[in-house]
Parts: C-alpha cells; sequence; structure tokens
C-alpha cells in the first residue's frame, strides 16, 4: 500500500481504498457467496471459486467508481 504524506496529512490511493471497501463489504455481508449446507440439509450450492472471484472483482470495480466519484 502505497501512501503520500502533505505536512501531516497522508492521501491514499483510490485503488486502496477501493480495496479496503470491498473487504468489507464482502466480509460483512458474505457478498458473492451462497448458503453452504448444513448437515442432513442442502439449503443451496457453493459457488465455484471462479465465480466467486468474478464476484469480487465486479465489486472491486464498483467501490473503485464509487471512491473515484463515478456513478
Amino acid at each position: 500500500m502505497e501512501e503520500y504524506g502533505i505536512g501531516n496529512a497522508i492521501m491514499r490511493r483510490n485503488e486502496d481504498i477501493a480495496l479496503d471497501m470491498m473487504k468489507f463489504i464482502a466480509v460483512t455481508t458474505g457478498y458473492g457467496k451462497t448458503g453452504s449446507p448444513e448437515a442432513g440439509f442442502k439449503g443451496g450450492t457453493v459457488s465455484k471459486a471462479e465465480d466467486y472471484a468474478q464476484h469480487l472483482l465486479d465489486l472491486f470495480g464498483q467501490c473503485l467508481a464509487a471512491v473515484q466519484g463515478k456513478k
């Protein structure tokens, strides 16, 4: 992570801020995951790793656009 200092203020790159935002959203909401089967019950199928990775990449793009002020 690159940080740039100007006086006492530290500026972070938009990509770093978007990554932190994406991690927070993904962890707190379970974004991109489906329910995992419990003992004796199949509530949903576990998504493939590629699908989960694609969901996270899409979320990162949305977070980056939000940080940059794009709609």
